[in-house]
């Protein structure tokens, strides 16, 4: 069940969806159970990680490069716990992301190869309600692939070269999800896929293992988004900010 405010396109009229994130864990976070309901209704969903989540975790003993491999690791395992198989990572350092012309480029790259519908990705603007999604990475990946969708992807002239040495045509994405902003006029109702939020949250050990009651406080968060969407009590919902860029 989902409830909306606003127009959104169909899943039936969608192909492919691509999300783009920051680090491990930040979709199984703010939309795992979403990507559950669109797996389930047999979209394509690639994932594409800006970084490998290196400046993560909480044990010394492990390098910065080994923990940039554990989180790897630990991402396809969430990502199968939705459905997702196609996992694309660009490898920058975790906690440096700046919105560049350069990473810009490599997002529209990526739009151009998957030619998804519909892209997911975390607001460019800061929620002063709840801090922690707009870390400055979230905020820079937001910015950075909003620009790749309008007008970078969708423009033969932008980045000429991904078409000239590289044959990627110009892509139009259809419509954009922001996750994690300070307003939404999207809720999807989550409430029968919410053990696989958790246990694709629970396969990021290295970020979640600490955490003494995990499905508790993912509870409080869903309870309060279902209850801003109108719906009925007991349910769960992911909040999202749907944009047309049609």
């Amino acid at each position: 069940m989902v409830e909306t405010v606003i127009n959104v396109l169909d899943d039936g009229e969608l192909r492919r969806i691509l999300v783009v994130m920051a680090h491990p864990d930040d979709v199984d976070f703010g939309a795992a159970g979403t990507v559950a309901g669109w797996t389930d209704r047999g979209i394509e969903v690639v994932y594409l990680m800006v970084t490998d989540g290196d400046a993560g975790g909480f044990d010394d003993t492990i390098t910065r490069r080994e923990m940039a491999a554990l989180r790897r690791e630990e991402q396809a395992a969430a990502a199968k716990c939705v459905g997702v198989t196609d996992i694309r990572w660009l490898g920058l350092p975790d906690g440096r992301v700046e919105a560049t012309l350069g990473l810009r480029r490599d997002i529209a790259r990526v739009i151009r190869q998957v030619r998804p519908d519909r892209v997911l990705m975390p607001s460019p603007e800061r929620n002063y309600e709840r801090i922690y999604p707009s870390h400055p990475d979230h905020r820079a990946v937001g910015s950075a692939a909003l620009d790749a969708v309008y007008p970078d992807a969708r423009n033969p002239y932008a980045f000429p070269e991904l078409l000239a040495d590289e044959g990627l045509e110009a892509w139009t994405v259809r419509e954009v999800w922001l996750s994690g902003g300070p307003t939404a006029n999207h809720y999807v109702d989550i409430t029968d896929r919410f053990d696989r939020k958790v246990n694709a949250l629970r396969a990021h050990a290295s970020q979640t293992g600490h955490m003494e009651d995990l499905p508790g406080m993912l509870r409080g968060w869903l309870s309060a988004n279902a209850k801003a969407a109108g719906l009925p009590e007991g349910r769960l919902a992911e909040a999202f900010h749907v944009v047309d860029t049609a």
